[in-house]
C-alpha cells in the first residue's frame, strides 16, 4: 500500500508517516517508481506506536516495541527491552500519582480551613485574608 492509504487506515497523517520513517520507526521501502510502500506489517508497527502514545509514552520509548515486532515476536512488548519500558513508565506513573496525592491533600487541607474561616465570619467584621498572599475584598 502506499504511504496516503497506510496513513488513513492507521489514523494518522502521511506527514507522521515520514517523521516515524526519519526516526526509523518505519520502515522506508520504495517501489521501483520511487513511491513509499509499506504492508500491513507496517500498519502493526503504528498501531503499537499509536496505542503506547495513547498511554502517554514518548515516542522514543516506544522503539523497542517496535524492534520486539520486527524481530518476529507475535506482541511488541514481549521483548526484555520492552518489559523494561514498562517497568520504568510504572515506576514513573506511581511517582506522579504520590506527587498528585501530596498536592490533593494541601488543597483539601485548604478548603477545610478555608471553609472554617468562612464559616467563622461575622457580617461587618475584618476583611478575610488569604493565606496564599494577599487581601481580596
Amino acid at each position: 500500500m502506499r504511504i496516503g492509504e497506510l496513513a488513513a487506515r492507521a489514523g494518522t497523517t502521511t506527514r507522521t508517516l515520514r517523521y516515524y520513517e526519519a526516526r526509523g520507526l518505519l520502515p522506508a521501502r520504495r517501489a521501483d517508481n520511487g513511491h513509499r510502500t509499506y504492508d500491513e506489517s507496517d500498519l502493526r508497527l503504528l498501531t503499537q506506536i499509536r496505542t503506547l502514545q495513547d498511554f502517554g509514552f514518548e515516542l522514543e520509548e516506544t522503539r523497542p516495541f517496535v524492534e520486539c515486532l520486527r524481530a518476529g515476536h507475535p506482541e511488541g512488548d514481549t521483548c526484555p527491552a520492552s518489559l523494561a519500558v514498562y517497568r520504568r513508565k510504572l515506576a514513573e506513573l506511581d511517582s506522579l500519582i504520590g506527587e498528585l496525592q501530596t498536592v490533593r491533600a494541601t488543597v483539601g487541607a485548604q478548603l477545610e480551613r478555608a471553609e472554617l474561616a468562612a464559616d467563622a465570619l461575622v457580617p461587618g467584621g475584618p476583611e478575610p485574608v488569604c493565606e496564599l498572599g494577599g487581601n481580596f475584598p
